[in-house]
């Protein structure tokens, strides 16, 4: 059915709104410098696919350890100052990268990741819950895409700032690697390795202007209603009181897979489209990384659009069949079309994350802070299927590896046609409030 037109937020929570809505934009440099950092560090050091993809693994495992901690600590603390650790760790993690420069130690880098993933796991599960609760329950997921649009803004940025400030377009062939001096091999090492250091500090800058500006704003503590939990279960406290909401185990599991998809995708376009075209130059290659994430703000906009008219369960679902029609290309095809689909293929995964956080954390009540941990958990993806991608791809070759999101999106196309509908029993006076039960 259509869904009905309602106020995206309320007038009371606009500023609010407004300063979470830069949180979106600002993380988006943490999370897609690593498109770049993958293919520049693969060169810097001479890893494989595999071992240039711990970059995502070291990045979202501590999305993964810092989600449950995070959701414990808005519970005692509250969103405001919740968010102000997340901003102060970010800004530590991404400071870490100037001495990973200095020391030139691939795992110091993979350190400095995991602690900025650490603080930026801590403002998702603070930020998306948030956001939601801002204003109309039947608007929640419109509000949340519309804020991560911003997000997208930031992703479109990050690559044309990293591939200017961090590819440096210097790359050798074998026989010329082979031919290196132990002395020339550390002086090409220490300066790919410097580029990653003005960068970085500019977003150690960021962020902790930011949380300056969020510490002395008066951002309102707003508690859920326990009224929201409409299950006929018993209710139960923490973690335990999760259980009785099937519709958020499976939107975990399919934020789970649609995580892993995206993000081993753009962690291969560069690459793919340098395997497709040999003699295509890195910075060339970024170019398509570029169209990616420009297709994956527009999107975001598009989509918040949209919702408007048309419920966010049927544009999941209508935008998870495109998403495997590319892939099937990106499989099957030949010639530039597998590159284009791929490039075409971030439109398609601009809704999802947003849309299946929103219709997951519905009539959780007081249990969306845990709710909101378990689905920044489940990010765990953008760790896992990135270094299975990759191992694929040492072991035949890179277009195999997409297989991988190819299965994912059957996962997220489940969740959109059947597996977001919430068991509940909605007493009578839901329907006098209006919030709309979809079809």
């Amino acid at each position: 059915m259509t869904k009905p037109s309602v106020p995206i937020t309320e007038r009371r929570y606009v500023v609010p709104l407004i300063l979470v809505t830069s949180l979106f934009f600002l993380w988006a440099f943490g999370v897609n410098l690593n498109d770049i950092l993958i293919p520049h560090l693969k060169k810097a050091f001479r890893l494989s696919d595999f071992r240039s993809s711990l970059i995502q693994t070291a990045f979202f495992g501590g999305y993964f350890l810092a989600a449950l901690p995070a959701g414990w600590l808005m519970e005692k603390i509250g969103y405001k100052r919740g968010i102000l650790v997340g901003l102060v760790t970010c800004a530590s993690g991404a400071f870490l990268f100037i001495p990973a420069a200095s020391v030139r130690l691939y795992a110091f880098f993979l350190f400095a990741l995991f602690v900025m993933a650490c603080g930026q796991g801590v403002l998702e599960v603070a930020a998306n819950p948030y956001v939601t609760i801002l204003g109309p329950l039947e608007s929640s997921e419109r509000r949340l895409n519309l804020a991560q649009s911003f997000n997208s803004v930031g992703a479109v940025v990050t690559p044309i700032v990293g591939a200017a400030f961090i590819l440096s377009g210097v790359e050798y062939s074998r026989t010329q690697w082979s031919a290196m001096s132990p002395t020339q091999l550390q002086a090409y090492q220490a300066a790919e390795a410097s580029t990653v250091r003005m960068p970085y500090l500019v977003i150690t800058g960021l962020f902790l202007a930011v949380a300056t500006l969020i510490f002395f704003s008066n951002l309102p503590e707003i508690r859920e209603e326990e009224g929201e939990d409409y299950t006929s279960a018993p209710a139960s406290t923490g973690l335990l009181g999760l259980w009785a909401h099937k519709h958020l185990l499976k939107g975990v599991l399919a934020q789970f897979f649609y995580v892993g998809a995206q993000v081993g995708v753009a962690s291969f376009v560069i690459r793919f489209a340098q395997y497709s075209m040999p003699r295509l130059p890195e910075k060339h290659a970024a170019n398509y990384l570029k169209l990616h994430l420009l297709g994956f703000m527009i999107g975001r906009f598009a989509g918040s659009a949209m919702m408007k008219h048309i419920a966010a369960s049927r544009l999941l679902s209508l935008f998870g069949l495109s998403a495997l029609t590319c892939l099937t290309i990106v499989l099957l095809g030949t010639g530039v079309a597998p590159i284009w689909a791929l490039v075409l293929l971030g439109f398609f995964h601009s809704i999802m994350f947003p849309t299946i956080f929103a219709l997951s954390l519905k009539h959780l009540g007081a249990h969306t802070k845990f709710g909101s941990s378990l689905l920044v958990m489940s990010i765990i993806g953008g760790a896992i299927f990135p270094a299975a991608m990759g191992y694929i791809s040492d072991m035949s070759n890179i277009r195999y590896a997409f297989l991988v999101p190819f299965f994912c999106h059957l996962c997220v196309l489940y969740f959109a046609t059947r597996g977001y509908r919430p068991a509940v029993d909605l007493p009578k006076e839901t329907e006098l409030r209006g919030i709309p039960v979809e079809d």
